[in-house]
């Protein structure tokens, strides 16, 4: 098996035909052998209908449906579990990815010996202030924290080495990071391509303009757990040794200067700066919990999926 293609999807009955169409016919032309497959992330129309009759006539496609809807991110870890092929690709199910730029990524992952091949959809057929500029800015600043030099972090097209995508936890709404997970994990060659990026055809988006805000807080964790998800305490520890350092500060000030300098003045505890040393000492306590909690969990962690397949389609199941 040469190819995986994952196709995450929710609500997109109109597009499926045509999109196993054209997936079928740019992989055929290429000469090379593929699977389908499609994770249904608890669609409400028709779309497990039209997957699981796709998947009766043609043995290549496989389909997993979700009990509900979990969102991108485990659609994607899902369709990583179950893909066999050699290189996993992945596209949206909207029609504006092309299947025809798979070979030319496939191509460009093997001459330049690349882990990951990510589209960038240079020119965007989307509305100027609620997806091009705040895509621009959402890019931008991953660019920044990950270090990583690509213009277009959340592109629904992508090719991966088969043990990229069987390394990377992909959970949360993390399937913006994708090739941040990646780096993470070692895969450090990394590069895009310029794709076509085509006008939506069938239906509307499903994701609203929340998604930015959600972006730069998954951004904001990413880095987090890149410098101390492996070390908490290094991080709450360090921010509760700053409080305690204030804390104790104030109170050897105080009880000096009660001691030696301002014996008969007012009590201690009349004083702004007993409140702010006993204030600072309870947070730098609480700091201290927060990483012994980290670490205790840190160690506790086991694995589980975060969603569960409610039905799959008959070739698969047979």
């Amino acid at each position: 098996m040469d190819i995986s293609v994952v196709v995450p999807l929710y609500n997109e009955e109109e597009s499926l035909i045509e999109l196993h169409q054209w997936i079928e016919s740019s992989l055929s032309d290429a000469n090379y052998s593929f699977e389908l497959i499609f994770i249904d992330d608890g669609s409400s129309d028709n779309s497990w209908e039209i997957i699981n009759d796709l998947s009766i006539k043609n043995q290549n496609i496989n389909g997993y449906r979700f009990a509900k809807n979990y969102g991108k991110s485990q659609a994607l870890n899902a369709g990583f579990q179950y893909a066999k092929g050699k290189y996993i690709a992945t596209l949206d199910a909207d029609l504006q990815d092309s299947p025809e730029e798979l070979p030319s990524m496939i191509n460009m992952l093997n001459e330049e010996k690349l882990d990951l091949v990510s589209g960038w959809k240079k020119t965007r057929h989307d509305s100027l202030f609620l997806k091009n500029i705040p895509s621009k800015l959402f890019n931008f600043a991953a660019r920044i924290v990950s270090g990583i030099k690509l213009h277009d972090f959340n592109c629904g097209i992508k090719v991966y080495k088969k043990n990229v995508v069987k390394t990377i936890d992909v959970s949360g709404e993390m399937h913006r990071y994708i090739p941040v997970l990646a780096s993470q994990a070692g895969f450090k060659r990394i590069s895009e391509k310029e794709v076509k990026h085509q006008i939506r055809k069938y239906g509307v988006t499903k994701f609203g303009a929340e998604r930015f805000i959600n972006g730069f807080l998954d951004l904001l964790t990413l880095w987090f757990l890149n410098q101390f998800g492996k070390r908490p305490m290094h991080f709450f520890g360090l921010l509760g040794t700053f409080m305690f350092i204030i804390g104790i500060s104030f109170i050897l000030y105080l009880g000096i200067d009660k001691l030696y300098f301002n014996i008969n003045s007012r009590l201690i505890t009349d004083r702004p700066q007993f409140f702010i040393a006993l204030v600072t000492i309870i947070i730098g306590v609480q700091f201290f919990i927060s990483g012994f909690i980290g670490e205790l969990l840190l160690r506790q962690r086991k694995n589980q999926k975060n969603y569960i397949i409610s039905e799959i389609t008959s070739s698969e199941g047979n």
